[in-house]
């Protein structure tokens, strides 16, 4: 047995499936990591890896990176958590407002989905609604109300101009279910009519700028603009979730466009590889959470929240990510879905690339998706796209399990081509089966 193998046994007798994130799970057993550094990551079996999952799109600037890592040491030798306040939080505070207008005030928690939450918390406490829309298989963390219809399959999403409210966990209430609104993306018509039949009840309107499981594909700005004036028109707020996103410009992904949400939901790659979520937005939505003057609207607490380790990471690493760096990881990125797009040509395959910025995501069909249900796999279509990440994997690459690849900042053109390489070589074995 390998020593993965081996530790993958002692893993299963001590956690349900053996581990505490299924995203780590493989066939016949997790990969277990030994070090990483810099866009490569080293296995316990000695096997080198270009790492284009980075955690699921959380470090930007790849693994151990020095300036990081430099900061954070200091900071681990003055204390990890207080209950008094730091003085970095206020310093990243207010570097996180400088990137974007739409900044006002801002809020640290520990995570992504923490984010979400407490922005959809923060929406019904301001407007005193009860409900939320969300668009069509967005993933959103695993709230209850963030995570409805995540997983929708055919059988149960409902009809088009009336998608179903669909439970991911089991024993999800179904009082849970009914204040959640579901829109098709990209779909101005449809989506208004199901706002309109609940302009009196909703809180907010969330939505991913280039939703991951909708088939990586941008809002377009139609759709982006029409949700704007619902909002505005019936008193409802528009929540954007950055928490993949917002690498894509200094200020986020927002900035594609001419529309300003009132809330955004951040987290990933804010922390410089440490937890962290944040919450930002208009001065007046964020004063719900403020405490000075009368009990809170919506009392927000986190023992780690805004920590001063991760504060300093955070800090450091947004601080290097500046616009000369946001432009050239986003032109990496182009470099990067050109290739396997002349890798697809060139393998004569009915397969095509979705994406932006510094993200992409290949589909084993000639053609993008449109939305979730034509970006829905069917179990055989699923197990064929394992198979092709599964190549993926054995020719050097680390890739999310959709076949989707965010960049760092540690990666070069060299390696880029390296992975133009790796997904030809893919391509080239599932191609009987396409």
């Amino acid at each position: 047995m390998t020593r993965s193998a081996i530790l993958f046994e002692r893993a299963k007798a001590v956690m349900p499936g053996g581990c505490s994130r299924n995203t780590i799970l493989r066939k016949p057993h997790p990969i277990y990591v030994e070090r990483g550094q810099g866009c490569y990551v080293y296995d316990v079996e000695g096997v080198r890896r270009i790492d284009f999952a980075n955690n699921v799109a959380s470090l930007i600037h790849g693994h151990a990176h020095a300036p990081i890592i430099a900061a954070v040491g200091k900071q681990l030798q003055k204390g990890t958590a207080f209950t008094v306040g730091t003085e970095v939080e206020i310093e990243y505070a207010e570097h996180m407002c400088g990137r974007n207008a739409a900044f006002e005030k801002i809020r640290f928690v520990n995570s992504g989905t923490e984010a979400v939450m407490a922005s959809l918390k923060a929406a019904r406490a301001f407007t005193h609604r009860p409900k939320i829309a969300k668009v069509e298989g967005a993933y959103h963390g695993l709230y209850d109300y963030a995570e409805t219809s995540q997983t929708a399959r055919p059988e149960n999403w409902g009809q088009p101009e009336r998608p179903l409210s669909v439970p991911v966990s089991q024993g999800t209430p179904q009082r849970a279910l009914d204040d959640v609104v579901v829109i098709p993306f990209n779909d101005v018509p449809r989506a208004l009519a199901i706002l309109d039949a609940h302009r009196d009840e909703l809180a907010c309107v969330l939505i991913d700028l280039l939703p991951h499981r909708v088939g990586l594909i941008p809002a377009a700005r139609d759709f982006v603009g029409a949700l704007r004036r619902w909002t505005e028109q019936n008193g409802a707020l528009l929540i954007f979730d950055e928490v993949v996103t917002f690498r894509s410009a200094v200020g986020g992904a927002q900035q594609w466009y001419d529309v300003q949400p009132d809330i955004t939901a951040l987290g990933k790659m804010i922390g410089g590889g440490f937890p962290i979520g944040g919450i930002a937005g208009r001065a007046e939505v964020m004063e719900v959470m403020n405490p000075l003057h009368r009990p809170a609207p919506f009392p927000l607490y986190g023992t780690f929240s805004a920590n001063p380790v991760t504060m300093t990471a955070g800090h450091m690493a947004m601080k290097l990510y500046d616009r000369e760096a946001v432009e050239r990881l986003n032109a990496l990125g182009d470099r990067a879905r050109s290739m396997i797009g002349e890798v697809i040509k060139t393998a004569d395959v009915p397969a095509c690339v979705t994406g932006r910025g510094s993200i992409f995501r290949i589909h084993l069909s000639p053609d993008a998706p449109e939305n979730y249900r034509q970006a829905y796999l069917p179990p055989e279509r699923a197990a064929l796209l394992s198979a092709f990440v599964g190549h993926l994997f054995e020719g050097g690459l680390l890739m999310v399990e959709t076949a989707t690849g965010f960049l760092s900042t540690a990666m070069s053109e060299r390696d880029i081509e390296e992975m133009a390489d790796a997904v030809f070589a893919a391509l080239h074995k599932i191609k009987p089966y396409l």
